[in-house]
């Protein structure tokens, strides 16, 4: 059996980019005022935010999730523009499907469902990019 090669130093930076990604995509910046509108948060919830808390357990998640798609993207001959494509096939047409279909079950907005389901697919976009262009 062939020994899949998987950098870690990549899979490490793409989970990184999730917390510098998702700090702009959810600031006044790109869309937090849709993102607390539609999600029904309130000053006193986002006053007893954990920073410690989510942000380690999102970079430990993060790293699951770019160690899963490294392990996709180890073939021979995958370059940034495969990693990227990848990338956005999983992030639109797996991660960012689901998480409607249970938005719609929880009757979330749309305004709700575009801006997750849109962090989502461009989140592993660049996580594919960066996996598939360090390979």
């Amino acid at each position: 059996m062939e020994t899949m090669g998987i950098n870690y130093a990549a899979v490490a930076v793409a989970s990184l980019m999730n917390l510098v990604l998702g700090g702009l995509w959810y600031s006044p910046l790109l869309f937090a005022k849709v993102w607390e509108r539609s999600a029904g948060m309130t000053e006193g919830q986002l006053k007893r935010f954990n920073p410690a808390k989510v942000l380690t357990l999102t970079l430990v998640l993060s790293w699951v999730i770019c160690l899963n798609l490294a392990f996709f993207l180890a073939a021979p001959g995958t370059d940034w523009q495969w990693g990227m494509t990848a990338g956005f096939l999983a992030g639109f047409g797996w991660a960012a499907m689901i998480f409607i279909v249970i938005s719609l079950f929880e009757q979330r907005s749309l305004a709700y469902m575009l801006v997750h389901a849109g962090y989502i697919t461009v989140y592993f976009t660049l996580a594919g990019l960066i996996i598939g262009a360090w390979q």
